[in-house]
């Protein structure tokens, strides 16, 4: 089933597009996700969970692809490093309505070395430039690149600015930087998110030796005044956990970083705005817990938090929950 392009959800301009975006998150950053994301901000850039080409060629693409048209603006995140099946999942992907194509140049795990790619490739700047160029062949969309400050030993700034050089040549106009290098053995996805030390000053001088592109950080941001810091000399902020377990952040973005003066809901009120959604979805034989997993840290650092995270973890699991429970939860928190 292919989404409707109808934008509910009011798009950013492109030269504000990068300014802030939900990092992709393996395991977090589903449909579901996105969509309780959405309520909160009308102009923030999700992203995907990381999909694999096979998965998308060989595998159930609906379930993989399908997501709600208010969404939007929504970048799918690709993992692959063969150019011909990026070039025509990025095809799929276009028929689909997304909105840009992502590849991901920056998971260390072992199981995305195994099928070379994520943070192996940046030892390969010659094939993710073939890569991106195979894309941009294919679809008229944006397609960007998320990688690492480097990897293992290969971690000099001139090799980073080498990849930069040659992916950037084949068309890619937006790099997304996490700043950590990874380490390919030795330490876990985990370890690699928190172990490397951040150098933000790396991001910052690419943005000063490559003033042409889009340069944008990811990687340890926990608040928009953060993120504004670094707005003044970047052109846009990735956040990834700290937006996952206190989603109410999202509900500031578009004010502070926008300058979108629309009214922000209330948690109470998003629960609320939520609850159509959540009907439709059980209808369709939806799960109460994939939705409400995403929604635990809607009420982080507010009076009732703990009893509605409670709530909802012991109940909505349970076979046939529905919206009640979420209402029930609610009461926790007025």
């Amino acid at each position: 089933m292919t989404a409707d392009r109808d934008h509910t959800a009011p798009q950013a301009d492109k030269h504000l597009a990068y300014r802030f975006s939900v990092a992709p998150m393996l395991d977090w950053t589903d449909r579901h996700c996105r969509y309780f994301h959405r309520t909160l901000s009308r102009h923030a850039l999700l992203y995907t969970e990381m999909v694999t080409t096979g998965a998308i060629l060989h595998g159930n693409r609906d379930r993989h692809l399908q997501f709600s048209p208010e969404e939007h603006p929504l970048a799918l995140q690709l993992g692959g490093s063969n150019p011909a099946d990026l070039a025509e999942c990025a095809k799929i992907a276009a028929d689909y309505g997304y909105d840009e194509i992502n590849l991901n140049v920056g998971c260390p795990s072992d199981r995305v070395q195994n099928g070379r790619f994520g943070a192996c490739l940046m030892a390969e700047p010659e094939l993710v430039a073939e890569c991106v160029a195979a894309m941009r062949q294919a679809v008229s969309m944006p397609v960007t690149v998320k990688s690492r400050i480097g990897i293992d030993d290969r971690d000099s700034y001139a090799e980073l600015t080498h990849f930069i050089n040659t992916v950037a040549a084949a068309g890619c106009e937006t790099f997304i930087v996490h700043a950590r290098k990874a380490w390919l053995s030795g330490l876990s996805p985990k370890q690699n998110r928190d172990v490397p030390p951040l150098r933000y000053d790396v991001v910052l001088q690419l943005k000063q030796d490559f003033p042409m592109l889009n340069i944008v950080i990811n990687g340890g941001i926990e608040s928009l005044d953060s993120s504004l810091d670094l707005l003044e000399q970047l052109d846009g902020v990735m956040l990834g956990r700290e937006v996952y377990h206190n989603p109410y952040l999202l509900a500031e973005v578009d004010r502070r970083l926008f300058n979108d003066e629309h009214s922000i809901p209330s948690r109470q009120e998003t629960v609320l705005a939520l609850l159509p959604y959540i009907e439709q979805q059980l209808q369709q034989g939806v799960r109460l817990h994939c939705m409400t997993r995403h929604m635990l840290g809607l009420f982080h650092g507010v009076d009732g938090a703990r009893a509605w995270r409670r709530h909802l973890s012991e109940n909505a699991t349970r076979f046939g929950a529905g919206s009640q429970v979420v209402l029930d939860a609610l009461e926790f928190t007025v």
